[in-house]
């Protein structure tokens, strides 16, 4: 049975017009690190703000998934230089700290791909509903596997929601306790540890079945592993993020579905959120950018050929 999943709002959507503000209003764009999906997030903040002449955005980037010290270092400069509101990608709960000193400065806050478990600083948040997107997954995999099958599992950074949700709802899209997760494996979103983490299943479960993973680079390192293990059976490869390598890991015939985002759309969400709380208008507290099920049918459509690179 052929699966065919999507959400709405997938398809790039044009800059939208912000909110009517009475002065030029210079904002900070902080995001986690230098990889396609984040790239495609500046370019819709870009788009914005095009199209927003009154607007101006400075731009800042992490090194990693990791880079916690980078973040709060961009954090402090926006302060420094007096914005008057901060949309970012938080890439650890620790980073609050240093955003409580920006709202205490008086400066917006929207968080932007996934949320600071309880901290309640922020305006909004601009995100994919994680957890209804990793049940996409989830279902398919549900169409791939049968019963007794091993299934691994390569986790982002565990204790971020939004990939914590990944994983969480692609086990109840899966929906089948006889599926044996082999193992779940920490990759902190990199593609490098997601090799290791790949060959540390394949060498200790030679029969898995599948593997899954909850972020883009990771996946592309699996892809890696998988073709350098050579199994005597198709080891099928699902992803989320589609990016940073999962369209050549697709075109190749290892990776077989990845959940596609739009983080283009994301950030076009959080700065026009941003921009209204600035101005102090009622803004959403959630904002849904939506995803959709990717697979060799349909990557080469309108709504996913920009991704996967």
């Amino acid at each position: 049975m052929k699966l065919r999943l999507l959400l709405g709002g997938l398809a790039m959507a044009a800059a939208v017009a912000g909110p009517a503000l009475a002065d030029d209003v210079t904002i900070g764009f902080i995001t986690k690190f230098p990889v396609s999906f984040y790239t495609s997030m500046v370019d819709g903040a870009k788009a914005y703000a095009a199209a927003n002449p009154g607007v101006k955005i400075i731009y800042g980037q992490g090194q990693s998934g990791t880079d916690i010290d980078g973040q709060i270092a961009l954090i402090e400069s926006m302060i420094t230089q007096g914005v008057k509101g901060i949309a970012i990608t938080p890439v650890d709960p620790t980073v609050a700290k240093t955003l409580d000193k920006a709202v205490a400065a008086g400066i917006k806050i929207v968080l932007m791909d996934n949320s600071i478990p309880n901290w309640t600083g922020a305006s909004a948040l601009a995100t994919t509903d994680n957890l209804a997107a990793g049940k996409i997954a989830g279902a398919f995999l549900k169409t791939q596997l049968k019963d007794g099958d091993k299934l691994g599992i390569l986790e982002g950074v565990p204790g971020v929601p939004a990939l914590d949700q990944r994983v969480d709802g692609m086990m109840a899209g899966l929906d089948n306790p006889k599926v044996v997760i082999a193992g779940k494996n920490e990759t902190d979103c990199d593609e490098t540890k997601g090799i290791n983490a790949a060959q540390d299943l394949l060498t200790a479960n030679p029969d898995i079945a599948a593997i899954y993973s909850a972020c883009g680079p990771p996946a592309a390192g699996a892809a890696q592993a998988i073709k350098t293990a050579n199994l005597p059976h198709k080891v099928l490869l699902v992803g989320f993020d589609w990016c940073c390598g999962e369209r050549d890991a697709m075109k190749s015939g290892i990776e077989i579905a990845s959940v596609a985002q739009n983080p283009f759309k994301m950030a076009q969400l959080g700065v026009d959120a941003l921009l209204k709380a600035i101005k102090g208008d009622k803004v959403e507290s959630v904002l849904d950018s939506g995803a959709g099920l990717v697979t060799p049918d349909n990557m080469d459509s309108a709504d996913f050929k920009s991704g996967g690179n």
